[in-house]
């Protein structure tokens, strides 16, 4: 079974690396943008989508204020990018916002920080491969209503392609990538074209009706539409997404690691920004109408829309407005922004697992996560970060909208904290720091940081009070959550080292008084005799042989071979009134400790060594529990000895042959 798992394990992920290909898995720019880069970039899929949805609230007249909400989010990346620029020059080792929080404001906000990173990156996979079914339905409307199997099944995909590794990964993700900023970047300049010289159309959902909210009957007006204002630029904060993951996996970049790193922030930001200003502009300027409930939000002429009407997002209704429905064009546009977003996914399967393995190594999650597996990719982590995206995906049906409340609370939490780290970095480096250039480099480093620090900050609060009711809270529960288990952990790990730590007691001259070995016999067959010769061979202070009278004419038939065979080793029968095996072993193990507490007793168990997957279900159980059993019993070693039954040969042979 072993051997079959293995080959469909080699034919699935491929064949393993040594540790020297690990250079070769290292990025170059051209590379690193696609696969660091694609989760921001595929923000302008699902982020103007949330900026009208939230708008249409207040009617259509609020939706003409979404190029204006668009903008300050552009701004906010723009100044964001600038800030990681200074923070993967000063912290190229791939800790990210974790190790800079941690470093400069202590462990707490470290913790704090890698637990919202953790959360986030889930939340990442969850929103990108839910909307990433919605434009799969788009394209095939006879899957509407599949989104959440559709997304799961993206999942399990793209960690498969993870566990590949990561250069695999981003030679897979890379074309489409390019594409998908080709089609939305030509899409813009056609439209814009189009718009200038009076040839842009319609969207098809500009001739739909809003009907407001109640509370918003008069529009955008008091303080309830500057709150949705607010709301409306939270969700559409979005798309600063994925800029912390570049940090995180400065690490698998080529040499200069810094530079690369920072070459291809800059690049995320102007791409990005540029994307995201084209469909804001072109939404408005056709007219997209997008609401939470197309069934009742939406009329036209007056009249609810006909049954069955399905809403398609902000890009597929711009492509058919400027390309029109059915084109090639139309389809690689759509195409493009569903393969994308399956790929922007990727973002946290680069980052998730560096940063598990950081803090593997720090003490605060499972020692598992800490090391490569066969590929030279962080499996483990890889794996940790399906399964929870999986869950969310089930748990919200893929609901985009509802995991946009979720999404970007921990990502706002990370860009704070690290920024206020970043600037007590510099203040420290300028009390140590002479060189004048140097000063003036820092100093310029200091200010950006600063400015990133009070609009992060301000984004984070506009960010809890818009979507704290609207689930922020959830992502909350969860960094809280998962804070207390990595808190835990580390408690753990540190305790077992205490516990484990060499003192005087522990000296190696120190010598148990005398050693007691004990045999368990069941049957005088060819297992129990050898049991007994290494028994014998490692000339303990005393040997004993031990069966349990489970059944009276079997346990006869044991004591009349054992005195047949004339074995100078007593053998003593255990009674067991109940039937029970592992009791009366036990209680015959610690009596014995109560007599002689200073001697060393060790137990010697047969057991059989099968080849065959189901055979193992019908052998050793019982040997199985008594070592559970004795291995919580201090001052006592379990020796198994193996007995290698034919099939077991056979399996060996076969692996050999392979």
């Amino acid at each position: 079974m072993l051997t079959i798992l293995n080959a469909a394990k080699r034919v699935i992920v491929g064949r393993p690396f040594r540790n020297d290909r690990l250079s070769h898995t290292l990025l170059p720019k051209r590379i690193a943008l696609p696969v660091f880069a694609s989760d921001a970039l595929s923000s302008v899929a699902y982020a103007p989508d949330e900026i009208l949805l939230t708008l249409a609230l207040a009617g259509v007249s609020a939706v003409a204020f979404s190029p204006w909400v668009g903008l300050a989010v552009i701004v906010v990346l723009l100044t964001v990018v600038a800030s990681y620029r200074q923070n993967v020059h000063a912290y190229p080792s791939g800790g990210g916002d974790y190790e800079i929080a941690g470093e400069n404001l202590g462990k707490y906000a470290g913790l704090t920080v890698a637990s919202a990173l953790l959360v986030d990156y889930v939340l990442t996979v969850a929103v990108s491969m839910s909307s990433a079914a919605h434009y799969l339905t788009t394209a095939v409307p006879d899957l509407h209503g599949q989104q959440a199997m559709l997304a799961a099944i993206g999942v399990a995909v793209l960690a498969l392609v993870n566990l590949r590794g990561v250069k695999e990964a981003g030679s897979v993700f890379a074309i489409p990538t390019y594409i998908f900023m080709a089609s939305i970047l030509g899409m813009t300049g056609v439209g814009i074209f189009q718009a200038a010289t009076g040839q842009l159309g319609l969207a098809p959902s500009a001739a739909f009706t809003i009907v407001p909210a109640p509370g918003f009957d008069e529009g955008l007006v008091g303080l309830a539409g500057a709150f949705l204002l607010l709301r409306a630029f939270s969700s559409g904060a979005a798309a600063l997404t994925g800029v912390e993951a570049i940090s995180n996996g400065v690490p698998n970049f080529r040499p200069p690691k810094s530079r690369n790193a920072a070459a291809t922030l800059l690049l995320l930001g102007i791409i990005g920004a540029t994307m995201l200003a084209g469909i804001m502009f072109l939404a408005q300027a056709t007219k997209v109408h997008i609401v939470l409930d197309p069934a009742t939000e939406f009329l036209l002429n007056g009249s609810p829309l006909p049954e069955g009407y399905i809403q398609n997002p902000a890009i597929s209704q711009i492509a058919q407005t400027i390309f029109g429905a059915g084109s090639i064009p139309f389809y690689i546009v759509v195409a493009a922004t569903g393969v994308i977003l399956v790929f922007a996914a990727n973002t946290a399967f680069n980052g998730f697992p560096v940063l598990g393995s950081i803090l593997a190594q720090d003490g605060y999650l499972p020692r598992q996560l800490r090391t490569r597996g066969d590929r030279l990719a962080f499996s483990n982590g890889v794996l940790a970060l399906a399964a929870g995206a999986l869950v969310l995906v089930l748990a919200f049906n893929a609901d985009v909208t509802k995991l946009i409340q979720l999404y970007i609370v921990g990502v706002f939490i990370s860009f704070t904290a690290s920024q206020l780290g970043m600037i007590r970095h510099w203040g420290r480096q300028l009390k140590l720091v002479r060189d004048k250039a140097d000063r003036r480099r820092m100093a310029k480093s200091r200010v950006i940081n600063s400015i990133g620090f009070g609009m992060t900050a301000l984004v984070l609060v506009i960010v809890l009070v818009t979507k704290f009711e609207q689930g922020a809270w959830i992502a909350l529960l969860a960094m809280f959550i998962l804070f207390l288990i990595m808190w835990s952990i580390r408690a753990h790990y540190d305790n077992v080292a205490r516990e484990l730590a060499v003192d005087e007691d522990s000296s190696p001259r120190a010598l148990p008084t005398r050693v007691h070995a004990v045999l368990l016999v069941s049957h005088v067959r060819k297992p129990v005799l050898r049991a007994l010769a290494y028994a014998r061979a490692s000339r303990p202070s005393r040997l004993d042989a031990v069966t349990v009278d489970i059944d009276a004419e079997e346990t006869a038939q044991t004591v009349a071979d054992w005195e047949k065979l004339g074995i100078p080793v007593p053998l003593t029968v255990l009674a067991s009134p109940y039937r029970e095996t592992v009791t009366p072993i036990m209680d015959y193990i610690k009596q014995m400790r109560l007599d002689s507490p200073r001697d060393l007793i060790v137990v010697y168990i047969p057991e059989y060594v099968v080849g065959k997957w189901w055979e193992q279900l019908v052998h050793n159980q019982t040997a199985l529990r008594i070592k559970t059993r004795l291995h919580f019993e201090p001052g006592v070693m379990v020796a198994s000895v193996p007995w290698q039954l034919k099939s077991s040969e056979e399996a060996k042979n076969l692996q050999d042959v392979q």
